[in-house]
């Protein structure tokens, strides 16, 4: 049986989204997914304190560290793979952080479509 490659939105390879901090649901600093992702960690986001706020107002603190699950908190400017979901919340409230395209997974565009992701893409 062959490997699949996870593939970015436009079905081209998934690069990195960070090693540092290191993100993705399975911590390999890739915004890919499996059966166990119930949250879709797909989005590679760029942190904004504006998104910071936002998330935080919704119930998901990404900005405090909590040690024990070695996570060292999210600052502006950190790369981090979010939830397709929450991205689309923010989206649609004008709070979504920007978007590296070429490292997020082609799944979440069951959440948003490609030019919403286009819309706040950078390099």
């Amino acid at each position: 049986m062959a490997v699949r490659t996870p593939k970015n939105v436009f079905g081209d390879p998934l690069i990195t989204c960070s090693t540092s901090p290191v993100t993705g649901y399975y911590r390999d600093g890739c915004c890919q997914t499996g059966a166990g992702d119930v949250g879709l960690h797909v989005v590679c986001s760029v942190m904004t304190d504006d998104f910071l706020r936002f998330s935080k107002f919704r119930g998901n603190d990404l900005s405090t560290p909590i040690p024990e699950f070695e996570f060292p908190g999210l600052k502006s400017g950190d790369r981090w793979c979010l939830c397709a979901a929450r991205w689309k919340e923010a989206f649609d409230e004008g709070m979504a952080p920007q978007v590296v395209l070429a490292a997020t997974h082609i799944s979440a565009l069951e959440f948003a479509s490609l030019e919403e992701l286009q819309s706040l893409a950078v390099d």
